[in-house]
C-alpha cells in the first residue's frame, strides 16, 4: 500500500475497516470469511467495494472525449496533445477511485504521435505536455492521499495491427496513417523517458506510469538515441518492466501488460469476446485470492493429503470470486460505478485471479519434501502444483462460465500477513526468515531472497516456473547500486531475453536520495556529502518505495536479499543438477578432518540448514558444522554445491547426502546399524 500518515489516509483507514466487514459479514459466506479470517487464504482489497484492475482503450477516451456522466461535466475529444494529457490524468485518476488496483493504457506513444503530428509540436513543446501528464499522475489524487497506480505499455515502434489504420485526432479520422508518425513517436519516447530520468525536484525517480516495453526479435539494439536513453533509466532507477517475446510464441498485440504483475493471456479471452486489440484493451481482474501453500504443506502428511486440501482451498477461492462477481455487476448495473459503466459497460471480460504464497516455503515444509526450491525435486513438486492449479481453473470456467486466470500475487503485505498467523498458530512451521527475525513468505514460486547472487543461476530455474502463470509473474533483478552504462543495461536486459522463456522481467538496482544532494548510488543511509538521513528506494513488490515505509515482513525481506551481481555471469544453457549425491575422493585441506567424522555444511540464511541440523542434534551423532561459505576451499574439496550437505569421511572416499530428506534418511539408517551392531 502507498497510503501514508494524512487525513486522506485516516478516512481510508475508517471506511476500509467498515468495507471489509461488509464483505466478511453480509456477502460471503461463513466458510469463506472464516478461512480468509484464520489465513488459510487471503481475500485481496477488502477495503474496497469495488473490482481489482483495469486496462482501458486510449483509443475510445481519443474518439469520445471525457464524459457523458449525468450531472457531471462532459470534455469533448481532444484536439492538442496539452489537452489529451490532462484528459488523461483525470480519467485515470477517476477510474482509480472505481477500483482498487492499477489503471492501464496501451499503445501509449503510437496514440498520442499524431497530436505532435497534427500541430507540428517542437521537441520542447512535446517534453512539457508529457511532464505535465506524469506530475499529474503521480499526485497524491486518490482515496487514501495516494497517487493513481497506473501503468502504460509503450510499443517503441509503430505495431503492425495499428500500422495502417488512419489517425485519430479530436475524436476524427486523419488523412495519414499510423505509420506515418514514428518520428513523432520518437519524440514522445525521447520526452518520457528524460522526465523519468531527470525525476522530481529532489531527484526521486518517479513511481507512475510504470512502463511497460516488448522485447521482440526485431528490437533494435543499435545505439540509437532513445535506445541510450532507455537503458540509462533501467539503469539508475530500474523503472521500466520488459516484456519477452523473442522465445515466446505471442505477439505483442496477443498480451496487454497490467498492474505491476498482472500478464493478461489475451489468447483466452479471444475465444470468450471474439476480440483480440480492442477487447485487450478492456480486461483485468475483478479481485484476487491468494492460497496459503505452506501452511497446506504444513498440515498434509502426504502429497495425495496436500492435493486434497489445495483443491477445497481452491473451492472456496473460486466460490469467493464468483460471488464477488455477482455483487459487482450488480452495483455496475446500478450505477455505483459511473465511468466504468460508462467505457467498460460490463465485467465479462475480466478474470477472476486465483494466485499463491510461499511456493518455496511449502517445499520446506512437505513431509516428503524438506527442501527448497534450489533443489530439483522442489522445483519439479512446484511444476506440478502450478499445473494442477491451471487444470482447476479450467474447470472453474466451466462451472461458473466465467475467465479464471493463475497468478504470481505481487502480495505486498500478504507475505507477512499470512506467515504472521501460521508463526502464532504453528510455532515450528517453517517460514522464509533467518532465526529470531520478523517471518514471512517468498513471493509465489520465488527462489529464497537469499539464494544465489548469479542472476543466470536464478533464471535458470525461474524459467520452467515462470512460464506456468496465465497471469501476472515477474523476475525482479534485484542489484545492489546503478549499472555503470547503459550498454552493460541494455546488454543484460538482452542476455535475459535471448536466452530465457520468462515473460516479464525487470533490472531492479537499489538507490538512495538525500534532500539536499539528490541521486545517491546504492543503500546510502546517510548522505556521504552531508552526513543528512536519506532515502533508501528499493522495489517492494511492482513498485518503487522508501525502505523506511515498508512493512516489518518486507524490510526483514529486505534485509536478508542477496542483490546479484551480474557483470562477469553469462546464462546456463542447463539447471545443473544440484542434487546428484556421489562417493568422490577427499583433496588434502588446510583443515583437520578425521576418518569417520561427520561433517554438515551450511549457509548461514538456509532454512533446511537449520532443520538438518535439528536432525542430527536429535540423532545424538556427533558431527562438526562448516558454514561452506567461510570455508571454500573445504566444500570444493568436498565438491559440495548447496546446502545443507552432510559429508560422512571414511579414509580415502567421502560420501555425501544432500538435503535434508537425504540426510534424515542417512541418520535413519545409521541408527538402526548401531542398534543392530549393539544386540
Amino acid at each position: 500500500s502507498t497510503v501514508t500518515y494524512s487525513v486522506g489516509g485516516l478516512i481510508l483507514s475508517n471506511s476500509g475497516a467498515i468495507t471489509a466487514n461488509y464483505w466478511l459479514s453480509e456477502i460471503y459466506d461463513e466458510e469463506v470469511s472464516d478461512s480468509h479470517r484464520n489465513a488459510d487464504m487471503h481475500l485481496h482489497d477488502l477495503s474496497m467495494l469495488t473490482g481489482y484492475c483495469a486496462g482501458w482503450s486510449l483509443k475510445q477516451l481519443i474518439e469520445e472525449g471525457l464524459g457523458g456522466i449525468s450531472g457531471k461535466i462532459t470534455s469533448s475529444p481532444a484536439s492538442h496533445l496539452s489537452t489529451l494529457c490532462n484528459q488523461m490524468v483525470n480519467f485515470l485518476g477517476i477510474m482509480q477511485n472505481e477500483w482498487a488496483g492499477a489503471q492501464a493504457f496501451s499503445s501509449f506513444d503510437t496514440y498520442l504521435a499524431p497530436f505532435v503530428k497534427v500541430d507540428d509540436l517542437s521537441y520542447k513543446e512535446v517534453k512539457q505536455c508529457i511532464q505535465s501528464f506524469v506530475y499529474g499522475v503521480n499526485t497524491p489524487s486518490r482515496w487514501g492521499t495516494q497517487a493513481p497506480f497506473s501503468n502504460i505499455t509503450l510499443d517503441w515502434t509503430v505495431p503492425p495491427d495499428l500500422a495502417d489504420l488512419p489517425c485519430i485526432v479530436g475524436g476524427k479520422e486523419m488523412d495519414f496513417f499510423y505509420r506515418d508518425c514514428k518520428k513523432e513517436m520518437d519524440m514522445v519516447n525521447k520526452a518520457f523517458i528524460e522526465i523519468m530520468i531527470e525525476g522530481d525536484a529532489n531527484g526521486r525517480g518517479f513511481q507512475y506510469p510504470i512502463p511497460t516495453y516488448s522485447i521482440t526479435r526485431d528490437f533494435d539494439w543499435s545505439e540509437t538515441e532513445n535506445n541510450k536513453l532507455l537503458f540509462e533509466m533501467t539503469a539508475k532507477y530500474g523503472t521500466p518492466y520488459f516484456s519477452n517475446y523473442i522465445n515466446s510464441d505471442m505477439e505483442p498485440s496477443d498480451v496487454r501488460s497490467m498492474c505491476c504483475r498482472l500478464r493478461l493471456d489475451l489468447r483466452e479471452l479471444r475465444k470468450k469476446s471474439g476480440g483480440f486489440f480492442g477487447s485487450g484493451e478492456s480486461t483485468g481482474s475483478i479481485g484476487v485470492v491468494t492460497i496459503n501453500l505452506p501452511r497446506i504443506a504444513y498440515n498434509s502428511a502426504d502429497k495425495a493429503s496436500f492435493y486434497k486440501r489445495l483443491d477445497h482451498m481452491m473451492d472456496v477461492a473460486a466460490r469467493s470470486l464468483d460471488t464477488k462477481r455477482t455483487v459487482i455487476t450488480k452495483l455496475l448495473n446500478e450505477g455505483l460505478y459511473p465511468y466504468t459503466r460508462r467505457y467498460l459497460g460490463t465485467f465479462d471480460n475480466h478474470f477472476s485471479t486465483i494466485g499463491l504464497i510461499g511456493m518455496n516455503e511449502a517445499c520446506l515444509n512437505a513431509k516428503w519434501l524438506g527442501c527448497d526450491l534450489s533443489h530439483a525435486e522442489a522445483q519439479d513438486f512446484a511444476k506440478e502444483v502450478l499445473n494442477h492449479m491451471r487444470e482447476k481453473l479450467s474447470d472453474y470456467q466451466e462451472k461458473y462460465g466465467a475467465l479464471f486466470n493463475l497468478e504470481a500475487t505481487p502480495a505486498e503485505s500478504t507475505t507477512y500477513r499470512l506467515a504472521k498467523h501460521d508463526i502464532a498458530r504453528y510455532p515450528d512451521i517453517i517460514t522464509a526468515c533467518e532465526d529470531g527475525g520478523t517471518p514471512y513468505y517468498t513471493n509465489s514460486s520465488h527462489l529464497p531472497v537469499s539464494y544465489t547472487d548469479d542472476i543466470f543461476e536464478a533464471l535458470s530455474i525461474q524459467d520452467g516456473l515462470q512460464t506456468l502463470y496465465t497471469s501476472g509473474t515477474v523476475f525482479h533483478a534485484f542489484l545492489g547500486e546503478k549499472l555503470p552504462s547503459w550498454k552493460s543495461a541494455a546488454s543484460l536486459v538482452r542476455k535475459i531475453a535471448e536466452n530465457h522463456h520468462l515473460p516479464y522481467y525487470t533490472i531492479s538496482p537499489t538507490y538512495s536520495v538525500c534532500k539536499n544532494h539528490g541521486y545517491l548510488e546504492g543503500e546510502q543511509k546517510l548522505c556521504p556529502e552531508c552526513g543528512e538521513t536519506a532515502e533508501v528506494y528499493s522495489r517492494i513488490t511492482g513498485y518503487y518505495r522508501p525502505v523506511q515505509n515498508w512493512n516489518e515482513g518486507k524490510t526483514q525481506e529486505f534485509k536478508e536479499r542477496r542483490l546479484y551481481t551480474p557483470e562477469n555471469q553469462e546464462p546456463k544453457q542447463t539447471v545443473s543438477d544440484r542434487d546428484s549425491v556421489k562417493s568422490i575422493p577427499r583433496d588434502k585441506t588446510n583443515i583437520e578432518v578425521q576418518e569417520g567424522k561427520l561433517l554438515l555444511f551450511t549457509r548461514i540464511t538456509c532454512p533446511n540448514c537449520r532443520v538438518a541440523e535439528s536432525l542430527l542434534e536429535k540423532s545424538g551423532q556427533p558431527y562438526e558444522k562448516f558454514i561452506a561459505d567461510e570455508h571454500m576451499e573445504l566444500s570444493k574439496s568436498f565438491g559440495i554445491k548447496g546446502a545443507p550437505t552432510l559429508v560422512v569421511t571414511d579414509g580415502e572416499v567421502s560420501e555425501r547426502f544432500y538435503g535434508v530428506p537425504e540426510i534424515k534418511k542417512f541418520i535413519n539408517t545409521r541408527r538402526e546399524l548401531i542398534a543392530a551392531a549393539g544386540n
